[in-house]
């Protein structure tokens, strides 16, 4: 009966979950869902990311930036990790012309914002902005800075340009680092 109940509470959790569009776990390892994949915490940033459907984009670029061997690299990185749909929100041809060779370096830099150097968790950068009236700021790869805080129940972070992106799924564990996925391109 218990064990009829634990089933029965795992399967409407992961129900509301997934109708909320919140993040899911995969109850049988602990891994968490992204794009309908399993994050493995042994594999490399790029290993996990190239198996997320939410993420093709994403990782389009990164191909088309050569930054592959940066991010299966030792790290540690922090990456905030824009959707499809983030992507998505750019104004047409956005993505397609940066992809293009000549913009490469565009690009890097775009995607360079995007990577913080260290692994930093959900818990502190609660911990930085504690500190710092409910703000944490951080330097990106590419030298701008980024800047969490609380948004709604959750939590945003602001680009140089004073975008907002929605962290959805935090605390993605990589074997160099950690992924928070985010709702939206941020723009150095």
């Amino acid at each position: 009966m218990i064990l009829t109940k634990n089933k029965t509470l795992r399967a409407s959790v992961l129900a509301l979950a997934v109708v909320a569009g919140g993040s899911t776990l995969a109850f049988a390892k602990g891994n968490p869902m992204v794009g309908g994949a399993a994050m493995y915490p042994t594999k490399n940033i790029v290993e996990n990311a190239v198996n997320s459907k939410d993420h093709t984009t994403l990782v389009a670029a990164v191909k088309a930036a050569g930054l592959v061997e940066t991010l299966s690299g030792p790290g540690p990185f922090t990456v905030l990790a824009p959707t499809n749909a983030a992507f998505a929100k750019l104004p047409a041809g956005t993505v397609e012309t940066l992809v293009k060779p000549e913009n490469k370096a565009t690009l890097t830099n775009i995607l360079t914002y995007h990577v913080i150097p260290g692994k930093i968790s959900a818990a502190a950068i609660k911990a930085n902005a504690a500190k710092h009236m409910g703000k944490a700021t951080y330097t990106t790869v590419n030298g701008g800075t980024v800047t969490f805080m609380k948004s709604g129940k959750g939590w945003g972070v602001m680009d140089a340009k004073g975008g907002m992106a929605k962290i959805t799924i935090a605390d993605v564990n990589q074997s160099n680092g950690v992924i928070h996925v985010i709702d939206t391109v941020l723009m150095p």
